[in-house]
């Protein structure tokens, strides 16, 4: 593998003819698969889903089940199918023409972000990115294309967790509602030492198959940012 110093000549080079060395791009590849996790976490729609699929499982009363294996892969998935023109324009417009020698590779990086860029504008709300930009004591942008990673990312990642959390409170309260109603029933009939938990899961569980509710969900979470 090339020294540091042989790459930091590669990307000077890099820099001043538009290509990287063959070796150099094998390097950089193999670098960037361990950012993989937290790209997709940061500039993609996984974020909210795994949340909400949190949220679902707390509200139904269980602590394993789906086990997180079964949340993490259905929250994968469903970012994969919804993030799929992104990933796909990502793909046509900077990677591949960058593999064909047709533009060379700072045109190939920014040509790569604008898609994911592009998306995050449109999930991002204008509050959360004046508070980045405010805390940054940096003045806001002309317009969106002016806003630069730095900031958009914090800015998309407060707008999912938002987003995020009032449709696990939507989730919630249906929910809830049982728990409050057989908990008053209980009191009422005087079985104070029954657990509502006990009667109240079966209940949830049953009415959530009753209604479909994964692919109600599923619906919801595509629709919410393909919407």
């Amino acid at each position: 593998m090339a020294s540091d110093l042989d790459i930091l000549e590669q990307l000077t080079k890099a820099f001043e003819t538009g290509r990287l060395a063959p070796e150099t791009e094998s390097f950089l590849l193999i670098s960037a698969l361990s950012f993989i996790p937290f790209l997709l976490i940061a500039t993609t729609s996984f974020t909210r889903y795994i949340i909400v699929l949190s949220f679902l499982r707390s509200a139904l009363g269980l602590q394993q089940t789906p086990p997180n294996l079964v949340i993490v892969t259905l929250a994968l998935f469903l970012t994969i199918f919804t993030m799929e023109p992104v990933f796909k324009a990502s793909y046509d417009n900077g990677l591949n023409p960058y593999l064909q020698q047709e533009i060379d590779f700072s045109k190939s990086v920014s040509e790569t972000w604008q898609p994911f860029k592009n998306f995050m504008i449109r999930q991002t709300t204008e509050s959360d990115i004046e508070l980045i930009y405010k805390l940054a004591k940096h003045p806001l942008p002309e317009s969106a294309e002016d806003i630069d990673a730095t900031h958009l990312i914090p800015a998309f990642l407060l707008s999912e967790l938002k987003i995020a959390f009032k449709i696990g409170f939507i989730i919630y309260l249906p929910f809830l509602l049982i728990d409050i109603v057989l908990a008053a029933i209980l009191m009422s009939l005087g079985m104070i030492m029954v657990p509502p938990t006990a009667l109240s899961l079966p209940l949830k569980i049953m009415l959530f198959v009753v209604i479909d509710g994964w692919a109600l969900i599923s619906e919801t979470l595509i629709r919410s940012v393909s919407g």
